[in-house]
């Protein structure tokens, strides 16, 4: 008599998986995953998804496809360039695997994707070259406890580092004054983002970016299969020496990443067609004796630029990573502008009739409002499809 052995389906793309012991195609399937760039790193993690059967993907990236990106990018074309890598990422996975349902987001991580998007996650990875999105990442992934994955990768050679919420290092736990130092060099000398700023490209080639990619994606899979990972540690890969080593971050106390949020209420409002006062309104019938008095603002939003030279003032309501360096120029003189900024909106404020998404929030956010003896976490429930179709809570 023949031993019973694994019986594999040749239709089944998943075949080969479920003969590893505590393997759980399923969990794949349900797994809600935010990949946050979308070059040649987040080109890798994408393809491994795609391939691995993840259920839904939030892929978000400001930028286009440039010939460069031909050389390290497994999933453009010369054909795609000039098309936003969000959506060229998004159609390419969707081709190698119609199973995954995938979300593009042309737009930048810290001005346009809502607090909630990271909330729906099961796990974040940061495919991310500079620090100042590294920091806002990390920040979001401590409010909602999502664990998170940063990438780096430079010549050949690369970093791994993963984060779990609340326990442990973060990545500002890490950080140095230098760190701090090279974010501000990010904004021109009124704080306003510049945005034709260039810090040069990151040499790097397509070998490093597949091994950092697939690591990442690995510890990912950790995460959801619920496996151990070393959280709070850089595990680094020196691809001149063929050397690996790794390097635990000690908790910081006081670190400002370190804050939790309370699980929000939902209300039925959206960013792009709700004005501040439904908000308070909203808040008002969600939450019984309360009158909502004031919207705390995640990003600064600028009422106005002022030139000292020449006294111009220009009126301008917007937040400040909608901000180009274009308009913080006086059209006079030539000299910076100086910005009038806010963190808050309040109820009796003229500013409360504009539309949330004016004020700076982007669909699908978690904001803070405050009422007479508390502030509430809200959540922008009514972008919830219009984000990310298939998250059901």
């Amino acid at each position: 008599m023949t031993e019973p052995g694994f019986l594999i389906d040749n239709e089944d793309r998943y075949a080969g998986f479920r003969l590893i012991s505590w393997w759980n195609q399923q969990s794949l399937a349900d797994a809600r995953i935010v990949v946050v760039g979308a070059g040649a790193l987040g080109n890798e993690v994408l393809k491994n998804l795609a391939l691995l059967g993840v259920g839904q993907v939030f892929v978000v990236d400001s930028g286009v496809i440039e010939a460069p990106n031909l050389g390290r990018s497994p999933l453009f074309r010369r054909r795609h360039c000039g098309l936003p890598k969000a959506e060229v990422a998004a159609e390419q996975m969707r081709d190698l695997n119609p199973d995954v349902q995938v979300v593009a987001c042309v737009g930048d991580v810290i001005g346009d994707v809502g607090l909630g998007v990271f909330r729906a996650a099961d796990v974040v990875i940061g495919c991310l070259d500079n620090r100042e999105a590294r920091l806002w990442v990390n920040r979001q992934c401590w409010k909602t406890q999502t664990p998170w994955i940063d990438g780096g990768i430079q010549e050949i050679s690369g970093v791994v580092k993963v984060f779990v919420p609340p326990d442990g290092a973060c990545y500002e736990c890490a950080m140095t004054d230098v760190d701090y130092q090279l974010i501000n060099l990010r904004y021109s000398c009124p704080l306003l983002r510049e945005r034709d700023f260039q810090a040069g490209r990151i040499p790097t080639t397509p070998t490093i970016a597949a091994i950092v990619g697939g690591w990442q994606t690995q510890e990912a899979l950790k995460l959801i299969h619920q496996m151990p990972v070393n959280a709070g540690q850089a595990m680094v890969y020196n691809g001149e020496a063929n050397r690996f080593y790794t390097t635990r971050f000690e908790r910081r106390e006081g670190c400002l990443s370190h804050e939790v949020w309370d699980e929000p209420i939902s209300v039925p409002v959206s960013a792009g067609s709700h004005t501040g006062e439904a908000l308070f309104q909203a808040v008002d019938r969600c939450v019984v004796g309360a009158r909502a008095s004031r919207l705390l603002l995640d990003r600064d939003l600028v009422l106005s630029l002022e030139c000292a030279q020449c006294g111009v003032r220009i009126p301008m309501l917007r937040s400040r990573h909608r901000v180009d360096a274009q308009s913080v120029k006086c059209s006079r003189c030539g000299e910076w502008m100086m910005p009038e900024m806010t963190h808050c909106v309040d109820r009796d404020m003229p500013r409360a009739s504009e539309l949330l998404f004016a004020l700076g929030i982007p669909d699908y956010d978690i904001v803070r409002v405050v009422t007479a003896d508390r502030e509430i976490s809200v959540l922008l429930a009514d972008d919830e499809q219009a984000v990310w179709p298939s998250v059901t809570g």
